[in-house]
């Protein structure tokens, strides 16, 4: 096994890297696509150099961390959201720091609060239906509230 990979040559470099990125496709988690692309690279400059397998794994090392940084990067200002609707698809954000007033009563420590059209359970402090409280943070999919005070908006 070990002939045959020394002598594929850079041809083993640009063989693992496109396996990595298959099995990006197959499992994808956004992650071996980088070490993929930093193995086809090792492979290419190993092709243009003749490095030794010494050099090439330090390539690939070297490589592979500026791949990972970069692709984090690219995917971390697409996951941030648009400019223009900070909220969307987190809309339970968008409510803390708002008062509303309790459709059901928190009993137990669950209740129920109405937002425009929509019903969110609401955990907090017990307090009667029709109390006014604030959404403090969110709880997974619960608001969590507080009675709210006079003096806050």
């Amino acid at each position: 096994m070990r002939e045959a990979i020394i002598a594929l040559g850079p041809w083993a470099w640009i063989v693992l890297g496109l396996v990595l990125v298959a099995l990006e496709l197959a499992a994808p988690g956004v992650f071996l696509i980088w070490l993929g692309l930093a193995a086809i690279a090792t492979g290419l400059i190993d092709a243009l150099f003749d490095l030794s397998w010494q050099a090439s794994a330090i390539v690939f090392a070297l490589l592979s961390v500026a791949s990972v940084v970069v692709g984090r990067l690219v995917t971390r200002r697409r996951d941030e959201g648009s400019a223009d609707q900070p909220f969307l698809n987190r809309r339970g954000a968008a409510l803390v720091g708002r008062s509303f007033t309790l459709d059901v009563p928190i009993t137990g420590g669950e209740g129920r609060v109405r937002v425009d059209d929509t019903v969110w359970r609401a955990v907090g402090p017990d307090c009667p239906a029709g109390t006014r409280v604030t959404v403090t943070g969110l709880d997974g999919a619960n608001l969590v509230v507080a009675p709210h005070e006079d003096g806050d908006a």
